[in-house]
């Protein structure tokens, strides 16, 4: 079996514009929906863009509601210092100096106060000292509103006393001993209402995204399956009309990879890297404006903190390309090495090469092992720098964003909203770098089903209209100055001329490329002649479709085909008005009927490749098969040449059954198998050189006879 292409997953485009541009081209059918899923992926994308917006504002909800309200403590403050104007102060200051009830004590320290207040800034801390003298105080203070709340004298005389014994470090713990009018405008007070509503916003906004991001995925599972469905359609519909010299000239495993990796690939990758490249595409450039539109000086900040990691993995990308690509070649040197030597097992064995089979294999594992190490390892690098790079954005921006936050340029909201934009930021680089990677894959396997779709046609024969029933054919065939070659510079077939009458057996012998498999080629049209003509009783091949020419003729194989299945599915193949008891029959008629029943199951035992059934066993069932086609014609290609001498009789015996009241074609190299032949055409070198029987080539003493007595000779 060919080696399967391994390499094809990093083989990259020979044209990517041209092979993407035909694949959308291909997509045309599903255009809404693909359009639906590009507007869907974009539309995800920019929730995702708002959306930290919003948390920024929630955050800065929740932290001002957590935070006394020093504004309206201010007021207050400023309240109480308006009833020490110097005016109020000076009206009232001969009474309270002329007051008995006041020492002369607190007399001196209230005006040492006042002079005070006229110089300094720090009007609290100022404040803090008049609480030593209450007396004094009492006198000038006079109730005040802030807020639309009453703050009396005695409420006034307890925050001022309250704040003498107040300091930075048990500023939060005195906040619940202010006087109640006090503390009701300075507490702390989250806004549930606003904050639920922006809460629930939010969570609009992601429930908004997933369903989003569902039908964009589900868009997009349905057309890629679509279109791998669509490809394989035309792929079969493609084997179907395609010439045998294609597969000739072509491996089996490389037109398998084309309908099974090849189209998976592309399915895949549309799939999964379509989307991801218009959502990351649209993060990245969203993110850059949402973030100067922010602020830009964390904008600049996280854009080059994220910079210069990348730089690192753009280096570290360059180096290990050629590993990569090192480490598939080995590979594919490595898989193909292995099945040779696992094919060729008993011959290594036979010939004692198993040593160096060892040597050679260790060598080859050697250096895939030096490739492997080395791209994994640098492979492995990028994860922990794209970590660092997100790690490091976050860093600078929460340094940076502290900064700002202490100046009063932004609110701690703001940072959070950064965090999210840098890995938004961060994240769509990779993704678009992989995503190009994959679709570059896409586009080389497109590019190989493409130029597998685009192969040169049979020609069409709809205009054909002549049709041969099998059951009324007679069986002659005329070969009139046939020349045919598979290529124009050379002709293998020259002038090939013969008579073939009804129920005849013809043999077609010699050497090796003497071109019999081509003359029976050629008769089933499965190729076109050059020149010359062929009829089938009196009619062209011309003027006959491929299809009747097919049904017209029975093949038995060199190489048996059955397929996993039961023996009836087998034999009955393509057949479905045949019934039981033919199938008995035909099985009795080749001798196989004994061994179909002692399995089990009978003619409903599976078929599989195993060693339970022979070659022979299974040549007698192809034998059996042709007994139901009921054809005019017979070709038999090599059909015993795999089988052993006794089981080459009981194929013998069945086929000539088969050949009874058909025209039959043999092709034998054993040419002891076609002594009984009505016609022998001796084939060398494209031409019939000698025709005749067995007897009357035999008396010609020419190459036929030289070719015969060959297989009798013994090596000295």
């Amino acid at each position: 079996m060919p080696r399967p292409n391994r390499e094809m997953q990093n083989e990259k485009s020979k044209d990517f514009v041209g092979s993407m541009k035909r694949l959308l081209e291909n997509l045309k059918p599903w255009k809404v929906l693909l359009t639906l899923s590009i507007c869907l992926a974009i539309f995800s994308a920019i929730i995702a863009l708002v959306t930290p917006k919003q948390l920024s504002k929630l955050t800065d909800k929740i932290t001002i509601g957590i935070t006394p309200n020093t504004s309206v403590l201010n007021e207050v403050v400023n309240g109480i210092t308006s009833n020490l104007q110097e005016e109020k102060v000076m009206e009232k200051l001969p009474r309270i100096m002329a007051s008995s009830n006041i020492s002369e004590e607190e007399k001196n320290a209230f005006t040492s106060i006042l002079e005070e207040l006229k110089t300094t800034e720090d009007k609290t801390t100022v404040f803090a000292r008049i609480g030593t003298v209450p007396n004094i105080l009492k006198e000038l203070l006079e109730d005040i509103t802030v807020e639309n709340t009453l703050i009396s004298v005695e409420d006034q005389l307890e925050f001022l006393t309250l704040l003498k014994d107040t300091n930075s470090e048990n500023s939060l713990e005195k906040l619940d001993s202010l006087p109640p009018s006090i503390y009701e405008l300075v507490k702390t007070s989250i806004p549930i209402q606003e904050v639920k509503t922006l809460a629930f916003f939010i969570g609009g906004l992601y429930l908004i995204s997933a369903l989003f991001h569902y039908i964009e995925s589900y868009s997009l599972t349905t057309i890629s399956n679509k279109f791998a469905k669509k490809l394989r359609t035309s792929i079969s519909d493609k084997i179907n009309v395609l010439p045998l010299k294609y597969f000739d000239n072509h491996e089996t495993g490389d037109v398998l990879s084309r309908v099974t990796n090849d189209v998976d690939m592309i399915a895949q990758n549309l799939n999964n890297s379509l989307a991801t490249l218009v959502t990351s595409f649209t993060l990245f450039i969203g993110s850059i404006i949402m973030m100067f539109t922010t602020s830009g000086i964390l904008a600049i900040t996280a854009i080059f903190s994220s910079l210069i990691g990348f730089v690192f993995m753009s280096l570290i990308l360059s180096r290990s390309q050629k590993y990569f690509s090192r480490r598939q070649k080995e590979l594919g040197s490595m898989n193909g090495y292995i099945e040779e030597m696992y094919s060729g097992h008993n011959i290594i064995k036979t010939y004692n090469g198993t040593k160096n089979a060892i040597k050679e294999f260790n060598e080859l594992n050697d250096k895939l092992f030096d490739a492997n190490c080395k791209s994994q390892f640098l492979s492995g690098l990028m994860m922990p720098i794209m970590n660092f790079v997100g790690n490091l954005g976050y860093v600078t921006v929460c340094l940076v964003g502290a900064l700002l936050v202490q100046k009063g340029l932004i609110t701690f909201g703001v940072i959070i909203a950064f965090i999210i934009y840098v890995r938004m930021f961060t994240n769509p680089l990779t993704q678009i770098a992989q995503a190009m990677s994959a679709l570059q894959s896409t586009a080389a396997a497109g590019e190989r089903v493409f130029e597998f779709l685009d192969e040169e046609e049979l020609a069409s024969e709809k205009h054909i209209t002549k049709y041969l029933e099998k059951e009324k054919v007679k069986g002659d065939i005329e070969f009139k100055n046939v020349r045919f070659g598979y290529t124009k510079n050379k002709t293998i077939i020259n002038n090939f001329s013969a008579k073939v009458h009804a129920g005849e057996k013809i043999a077609i012998v010699g050497p090796t490329g003497a071109g019999k498999t081509t003359m029976v080629n050629l008769l089933m049209k499965f190729y076109e002649i050059n020149d010359g003509d062929i009829l089938i009783d009196g009619v062209s091949i011309h003027d006959l479709t491929r299809e009747n020419i097919h049904t017209l003729f029975c093949m038995v194989l060199q190489d048996t085909w059955l397929f996993d299945g039961t023996i009836k599915e087998n034999i009955r193949f393509n057949q479905e008005d045949v019934s039981d008891e033919e199938i008995w029959n035909a099985c009795k008629y080749v001798g196989v009927d004994h061994f179909v029943k002692t399995l089990p199951g009978g003619l409903n035992a599976k078929l599989s490749d195993n060693d339970t059934v022979s070659s022979g066993q299974k040549q007698l069932f192809t034998i059996a098969r042709g007994m139901l086609e009921h054809a005019p014609f017979l070709i038999l290609d090599e059909a015993t040449s795999n089988v052993d001498t006794r089981t080459e009789e009981l194929v013998s015996s069945a086929m000539d059954k088969l050949m009874k009241g058909k025209t039959s074609f043999i092709i034998a190299h054993r040419l002891s198998t076609i002594k009984n032949a009505d016609l022998i055409l001796v084939m060398n070198e494209g031409n019939i050189i000698e025709t005749g029987t067995h007897e009357e080539l035999m008396k010609q003493k020419g190459f036929y006879e030289k070719l015969y007595n060959s297989q009798f000779e013994s090596i000295s």
